[in-house]
C-alpha cells in the first residue's frame, strides 16, 4: 500500500499544480521561441516553428503528465487531447488578436500586448483546468480522498458452508 506522501505526490493540490504548470510550460515557451530563432536560422521560420511546436508540446505534456498532474508517462490519447487543448488555447489568442484588429483601426504595441496577454492567460487557466479534469484525471484518481469526498465502499465476500442453492456471497463493508 503506498504511504499518504506517495500518493499525494501522486495527485498534487490545485495551487501546487497550477504552480508547477506555469513554471514548466513557461519553461518550454521560453525554450521553445530560443529553439524557433534558432533552427529559422537554417530552415524556413514557418518550417521551424512548426517543427518546434511539435516537439514543445509533446515534452510539455509528458512533463506535465510526470509532475504537474502526478502520474506516469503519458498516454498517446493525453498526447491528442493534450494537443488538442493547445490548439483551442491558440485559436483563442488569434481570435481576440483579430477581433482587436476589427475594434480598433491601429491598436498600439501596449495594447496588443495587453490583449494578447490576457487572452494567453484566460486559454492557459482553460487548458489548466481541462488537462487536470480531463485528460489527467486517471492520474488524480490515485490521491487519498479529502475532506469531504465520498470514500469508495469495499465489498467483501461472505464464505458459508450453506446448502447448494442462492447465496449472498457479496455486501457494502
Amino acid at each position: 500500500m503506498e504511504s499518504a506522501h506517495s500518493q499525494e505526490q501522486a495527485a498534487p493540490a490545485a495551487f501546487t499544480a497550477f504552480a508547477r504548470f506555469v513554471l514548466l510550460g513557461g519553461g518550454v515557451g521560453i525554450a521553445s521561441s530560443v529553439a524557433v530563432a534558432a533552427l529559422a536560422s537554417w530552415i524556413p521560420w514557418a518550417l521551424a516553428n512548426a517543427l518546434i511546436t511539435v516537439v514543445s508540446t509533446l515534452l510539455a505534456t509528458e512533463l506535465h503528465a510526470r509532475f504537474t498532474f502526478g502520474g506516469g508517462r503519458a498516454t498517446w490519447r493525453q498526447h491528442a487531447q493534450s494537443a488538442g487543448s493547445a490548439a483551442i488555447a491558440y485559436a483563442v489568442t488569434c481570435a481576440a488578436m483579430l477581433l482587436l484588429q476589427q475594434l480598433v483601426a491601429a491598436p498600439g504595441a501596449v495594447l496588443e500586448q495587453v490583449v494578447y496577454l490576457s487572452a494567453s492567460a484566460f486559454a492557459g487557466v482553460a487548458r489548466f483546468t481541462v488537462l487536470r479534469l480531463l485528460v489527467f484525471a486517471r492520474n488524480r484518481s490515485q490521491a487519498a480522498p479529502t475532506a469531504g469526498t465520498a470514500l469508495p465502499v469495499r465489498a467483501t465476500v461472505a464464505r458459508t458452508a450453506a446448502p447448494a442453492g442462492p447465496a449472498v456471497l457479496c455486501h457494502a463493508a
